[in-house]
């Protein structure tokens, strides 16, 4: 009977542990890279037994399936992002610059406008409920309009490493002595000319969000969701209460390939999430390839946005003729067959890169420096050569040169010279391969996996209804007080006043004394 007991008190609290929650994921972008985080953030939510409602673009593209999923399509959004937008001949010429902030603000709230106007969105927000919202973040705040519509917390998703942006919503900005903007080229220590530029850029950056983005946010959400509270009977709060609504961040980032940095206790790592536990099998031609040199193998892909078949035909050409000359084995993720390809340069139009990167047998990963390839790259323990093209992954390239387990090369008519030097480099030096390893065991040598982190994190924020006690104080504090604008104001009175003083003073004496003089 004691036994019986102790049975049935342990079901019982198995039960608690494993409360289900009703989750909305949102994850709009059209990027396949975004799809991917997006898919294994709801795998490992629904395995824990979770509901989840996903609200994607790749409805049909998805791989996901399960009884409690639910999914609201909104492909429309592929109309703003698509292929056009990532050519890479456009890329290189310069037409298309995606480092250009007001371009990628631009994209990003159309996106977003898309996403709350759509009518499946509009038709989900209508009818459902959720215990908890987790919303990608990408630059604009109008995501944080689904927890105020369901009244429940906020939990967002970045897809990068720490920036100011996202810290804005939580706690304050990252300070730019020594934290770069996500797109820029640079990593701590900075030189004078650096720390001002980017205390320049995060002055100019803030001053757009605030009083020009804000706005055009503001009219979204008055047109796509203050009716829809008003037909519920909520309060309509102010925007700004709306967007600084965040109980958490769950960033797609790790430490030991990113940057030691204070960051506040409601933002946490979940790096590496979506590599698998376990490695797949290669496929038989594949493991025939990646066995068949004892020199090594080397991988090469620009990722799912970026294209190698679009690249122009000299360079491509520029790049068999560097490979031609390596006594390693190449195999090259490329879209469409590639004739007059040396007999050491394999092309596939699909490769399962975590599998490949797996393998003992590969010496060097070659990648456009995406936070997803770099987290991989750094799993497996392989060198890198990145070809950074847009966004993070400038900054992604330069890390991987300063800890020293990879080297960059610019996407020019000339990549083929700079990875010729670059190979040779990598290749030639055994360094590379060792920090690289070094690094996975750091990454590696965790309290809990990412997944188990999202599980955790996800159902405190439940079950602490907001998880208030982890929020920065400072998110409170008026702007002028976070940076002490009012004590600086009161110097500069009181300095002004004193040197008024001292040269009415002054003047006074002065005046005194030449009267003296003429009498």
């Amino acid at each position: 009977m004691e036994s019986l007991k102790w049975i049935l008190f342990s079901f019982l609290l198995c039960l608690y542990g494993s409360e289900a929650h009703k989750i909305l994921a949102v994850f709009p972008l059209p990027s396949k890279s975004h799809g991917i985080l997006g898919d294994n953030m709801i795998k490992h939510l629904l395995d824990a037994g979770h509901e989840v409602t996903y609200i994607t673009p790749y409805k049909t593209e998805t791989k996901v399936t399960h009884p409690n999923l639910k999914i609201v399509d909104v492909s429309a959004n592929k109309e703003i992002l698509n292929e056009k937008t990532m050519d890479i001949k456009l890329v290189m010429s310069g037409v298309i610059n995606l480092e250009d902030p007001e371009l990628v603000f631009g994209m990003m709230f159309a996106i977003a406008s898309y996403t709350l106007e759509n009518p499946n969105v509009q038709e989900m927000m209508r009818t459902q409920k959720f215990d908890v919202v987790i919303a990608e973040y990408m630059f604009v705040d109008l995501y944080s309009t689904f927890a105020t519509v369901f009244q429940c917390p906020l939990v967002w998703f970045s897809t990068v490493n720490p920036h100011w942006m996202i810290l804005n919503l939580i706690d304050g900005p990252l300070n730019p002595a020594y934290t770069a903007d996500y797109t820029h080229n640079r990593v701590a220590p900075f030189s004078f000319y650096d720390r001002v530029s980017e205390l320049w850029h995060q002055l100019v950056e803030q001053y757009k969000l605030t009083h020009k983005y804000y706005y055009q946010e503001v009219s979204v959400y008055e047109k796509a969701i203050v009716p829809m509270l008003k037909e519920k009977g909520i309060p309509v709060p102010d925007y700004d209460a709306v967007r600084y609504n965040g109980s958490l961040v769950l960033g797609n980032s790790q430490v030991a390939i990113g940057d030691a940095i204070s960051l506040p206790p409601s933002y946490k790592h979940i790096g590496g999430y979506h590599i698998d536990d376990e490695v797949k099998p290669l496929p038989e031609d594949l493991k025939k390839i990646m066995e068949s040199n004892k020199n090594g193998i080397i991988y090469f892909s620009l990722g799912s946005n970026i294209k190698s078949k679009d690249l122009p035909a000299e360079l491509k050409e520029g790049l068999l003729e560097v490979f031609k000359g390596l006594k390693q084995t190449v195999i090259w993720k490329f879209e469409e067959n590639l004739p007059n390809a040396p007999k050491n340069v394999h092309i596939v139009q699909w490769a399962p890169q975590q599998s490949i990167l797996a393998h003992p047998n590969l010496v060097l990963f070659i990648t456009h420096g995406g936070l997803l390839s770099i987290t991989e790259t750094i799993h497996h323990g392989v060198p890198v050569i990145s070809i950074p093209v847009f966004a993070d992954q400038f900054q992604n390239a330069k890390r991987a040169e300063v800890q020293g387990f990879g080297k960059s090369v610019k996407l020019t008519m000339d990549l083929h010279k700079g990875l010729k030097q670059a190979l040779d480099d990598v290749l030639g030096n055994p360094s590379y391969a060792a920090v690289a390893k070094e690094l996975s065991v750091a990454y590696h040598h965790r309290q809990s996996t990412p997944k188990e982190d999202i599980n955790f994190w996800v159902d405190h924020v439940v079950q602490t209804r907001g998880a208030p006690h982890l929020r920065s104080v400072a998110i409170r504090l008026p702007y002028y007080q976070r940076y002490f604008l009012d004590l600086f104001a009161l110097i500069a009175i009181i300095l002004i006043s004193f040197i008024y003083i001292v040269a009415k003073v002054w003047c006074s004496l002065t005046s005194k004394n030449n009267k003296v003089k003429r009498h």
